[in-house]
C-alpha cells in the first residue's frame, strides 16, 4: 500500500509544482504514522486481554475492516508478534511482542523502580521475588531479585515457565472464564515437572477454582521439586490481570503456609508496581 501510494505521488509530482510534491510527502508520512500506531494499538489490545481475541473482536475494537485486520494479523504472525491459537479461534501476543515488553522493562528508569520495589520485598520476606507476565500458553519472568541465601533457584530474565504448575501461571488461569481457560489449556501438555505437578485436567480445574476463590496463586513443589511459591495479581481497573508478583523459597527454609504470611507485603508491592505496567486515565 505504501509503495502504491508513493508511485501515485511520484506520478502526480511529474506535472505538479513543488508544493504538491511536499503535500504528497506529508500525506505518505502521515499514512506511515497511522499504520505504525495501528500496529501498536493491536499489540496493546492483545496484551491487555485476558483471553485470545478473534479477528472479529479486533476489527470491532479497532474499527478496522476485517480484510485489513486480517492482512495486518498475517504480517505480524509471520514476524512473531502475534500467535494464532491452535483451534484457530483467536490471537495472543507472540514471542517478539514479549521481547519488546522485556526490552521496555529493561529501560533504565523503569528497571530501577521495579528492582527497588522487588528488592524491598526480598528484604521483607527473605526470599527471591519476581514479576511475571503471561505469554500465550506460558508465563515469562520479566524482572527478578534474588535472595542472598546460598540455597536458591536461579532463573534468568525472559525464562518461560508452564502455567499449570506455577503460582503465577495458575493465577492467570484463575482469572479466565471456563471457556477461555479450556481454549488455552487445549494448547498445553500438562507435563509432570515434579511428582506433585497436576497433570489431570479435572483435578487442575478444581485447583484453579480454589485459586480463584483465594485470589492467591500457590505452587506446592509443582514446578521445581523442593521449591514452593505464592503469587498475587496485578490487575487493571476493569479487573483484568496483567502480571503477577511472586515469592518462592526452598521447603528446607519455608513452607507454603509460611510464605502465605507474606501475602500482605506481596500485595503492597503489586500496588507499587502497577503504575509501571499500566497507563490508565484517572
Amino acid at each position: 500500500m505504501h509503495d502504491a501510494f508513493q508511485k501515485r505521488a511520484a506520478e502526480a509530482a511529474d506535472g505538479e509544482p513543488a508544493g504538491s510534491q511536499a503535500n504528497a510527502g506529508a500525506a505518505a508520512s502521515h499514512g506511515d504514522e497511522a499504520r505504525g500506531l495501528r500496529v501498536l494499538r493491536l499489540i496493546e489490545h492483545l496484551a491487555s486481554a485476558s483471553q485470545p481475541l478473534t479477528l472479529s473482536q479486533l476489527a470491532t475494537r479497532m474499527q478496522v475492516p476485517k480484510a485489513s485486520m486480517m492482512r495486518l494479523l498475517d504480517t505480524l504472525e509471520q514476524h512473531g508478534y502475534v500467535l494464532r491459537t491452535p483451534v484457530g479461534r483467536g490471537y495472543v501476543p507472540g514471542a517478539a511482542s514479549t521481547n519488546l515488553a522485556l526490552a521496555t522493562l529493561r529501560n533504565n528508569a523503569l528497571i530501577r523502580v521495579s528492582r527497588s520495589i522487588l528488592g524491598s520485598l526480598v528484604a521483607a520476606t527473605g526470599e527471591t521475588c519476581n514479576l511475571a507476565i503471561p505469554e500465550g500458553n506460558a508465563i515469562v519472568y520479566v524482572d527478578r531479585v534474588e535472595t542472598q541465601e546460598p540455597l536458591r533457584l536461579h532463573l534468568v530474565l525472559g525464562t518461560r515457565a508452564p502455567m499449570h504448575c506455577t503460582a503465577s501461571g495458575k493465577l492467570f488461569l484463575a482469572h479466565m472464564t471456563l471457556l477461555e481457560r479450556r481454549e488455552l489449556l487445549a494448547m498445553l501438555t500438562l507435563e509432570a515437572r515434579t511428582p506433585k505437578s497436576i497433570t489431570d485436567a479435572v483435578l487442575l480445574e478444581r485447583e484453579i477454582v480454589r485459586i480463584a476463590r483465594l485470589g492467591i496463586g500457590i505452587d506446592d513443589e509443582e514446578f521445581v521439586h523442593g521449591m514452593v511459591a505464592v503469587a498475587v495479581p496485578i490487575c487493571a481497573a476493569d479487573g483484568r490481570i496483567v502480571a503477577a508478583v511472586a515469592c518462592h523459597a526452598p521447603v528446607a527454609r519455608k513452607s507454603v503456609e509460611q510464605l502465605l504470611q507474606h501475602v500482605p507485603q506481596l500485595k503492597e508491592a503489586a500496588v507499587k508496581l502497577r503504575p509501571l505496567l499500566l497507563a490508565e486515565s484517572s
